[in-house]
């Protein structure tokens, strides 16, 4: 579909208050702007801080950010208006002041006066305020449709077993099942409701080649056709931040070709004292070459709480020596995965990181924390192109575990056919092209001549 004909249709975005959420926004925002859409992109100042200097050239004539400025609650200062860093305890107060922006969201609707908007999955409130203004709304989902699936089944059948067996939690996982099972009714129906005020189509981050199945039984779940926008990956562009990721480029190309594991476990998520010790010894007796990313809550005022020298078992540093490389807070996760020298990924399977994963061929260790990682790391294993590290039943993570999982998958004749898998996977993404993203084209502007 030519850009010329889509050049009249502005979308307003409305991502989650987080990188993982605002992330594919940005990326799905440069697909459609390419096709000649002009973007709104509409978060608070702390999370438009990790993108502004993205939108760099053609990309800031027709990507726009609009602050929203959610209202003061006690203990969230604004340089906490993001999931980033939050310390966990501040997470409901942050979906309340999100909940209590409606004000500021529908004066921005009334003064830009777009003709979409585009919604997260996290803000049911958000269509609700646009059809107000007579703007149609659609949701952007950037979970799994896999988590997507499996999360609505549970809401709407739960009396029913899930009817793909390979999506399962295990049972040191019960927590999140009962989670899901028995949340807040409040937070269920506003995810159901969500997909309901969605006008027509819901789309979902992925694409049918992984997941068809899911996208289809979602689609019966509700009688509302699911949409797959395809992968949305951020090419590995230099950043200048690299200044601060202690040479690691020059370190890595050092490396032998596949030799080297990533290991990182996502912008909001803090490893606990334990499994930090078991990474760390896992890490330590594969002699497989590393590179660790480590994160820590932010205090109040923004800065890191705890030291990494007194996180990191005794002596570690000087015992891995050159093998290894901790970074502290950030790393141009993209650029490392695209790296030749890459051979296996140590993830916590956020489904961003799995299809950033898929998208360079980098197998996958599969570590799930939490939420949907767990069922993202059980269709990383149903399609082939990772294993996972499975805990004990008290959910101990066992470093010797970790070791074996990573020499399988990097070193090993055995892990053979998962490097196969992976390397089939990117080389499928790459002939796909843009398929997935023309079908979501003529879908919006369907929706909007229609509207």
């Amino acid at each position: 579909m030519g850009a010329d004909k889509n050049q009249s249709i502005r979308v307003l975005m409305l991502p989650w208050l987080g990188y993982g959420h605002i992330s594919p926004y940005l990326e799905l925002a440069k697909k459609l702007t390419s096709r000649g859409f002009n973007i709104y992109l509409c978060s608070t100042p702390a999370t438009l801080r990790c993108i502004d200097k993205k939108i760099t050239g053609k990309l800031s004539q027709s990507i726009k950010l609009v602050p929203l400025f959610l209202p003061p609650l006690p203990g969230l200062p604004p340089q906490l208006h993001t999931t980033n860093g939050l310390p966990s305890h501040l997470m409901p107060t942050l979906k309340e002041a999100s909940d209590l922006s409606v004000n500021d969201f529908s004066n921005i609707l009334k003064q830009l006066k777009p003709d979409l908007l585009i919604y997260d999955m996290i803000q049911p409130w958000a269509p609700l305020v646009a059809k107000e203004h007579n703007i149609p709304a659609v949701e952007f989902i950037t979970s799994s449709c896999t988590m997507t699936a499996f999360m609505f089944h549970c809401f709407r059948k739960p009396w029913i077993e899930f009817p793909f067996p390979t999506i399962y939690y295990r049972d040191y996982e019960y927590s999140e099942m009962k989670r899901l099972l028995e949340c807040d009714p409040t937070e269920r129906d506003g995810a159901c409701e969500g997909v309901e005020r969605s006008c027509e189509i819901v789309l979902v981050k992925g694409f049918r080649d992984t997941e068809g199945k899911y996208i289809d039984y979602v689609t019966s779940l509700f009688g509302k056709k699911f949409v797959p926008v395809g992968p949305l990956v951020q090419e590995p562009i230099p950043d200048e931040k690299e200044d601060e990721s202690s040479g690691i480029f020059s370190w890595l190309d050092m490396k032998e070709r596949k030799s080297t594991v990533f290991v990182s476990f996502g912008s909001e998520y803090f490893l606990t004292k334990e499994d930090m010790d078991e990474i760390a010894y896992g890490l330590e007796v594969s002699n497989i070459n590393f590179i660790w990313v480590v994160r820590f809550p932010k205090g109040a005022n923004g800065h890191n709480g705890l030291m990494l020298e007194k996180t990191l078992p005794r002596g570690f540093l000087e015992r891995v020596g050159d093998r290894g490389k901790i970074l502290e807070g950030w790393a141009p996760q993209t650029r490392i995965l695209g790296h030749e020298n890459i051979g296996g990924f140590v993830s916590h399977c956020g489904w961003n990181s799995v299809i950033e994963s898929m998208n360079f061929g980098v197998p996958i260790i599969a570590v799930p924390i939490h939420h949907d990682q767990p069922v993202n790391a059980r269709l990383v294993e149903e399609v082939g192109v990772g294993v996972e590290v499975v805990r004990d039943s008290n959910k101990r993570l066992s470093g010797e575990r970790l070791a074996a999982v990573m020499e399988q998958v990097v070193m090993e004749d055995c892990g053979e056919v998962v490097r196969q898998k992976a390397a089939e996977m990117r080389r499928k993404l790459k002939s796909k092209g843009d398929e997935e993203i023309d079908e979501v084209v003529k879908e919006l502007v369907t929706l909007c001549n229609n509207s």
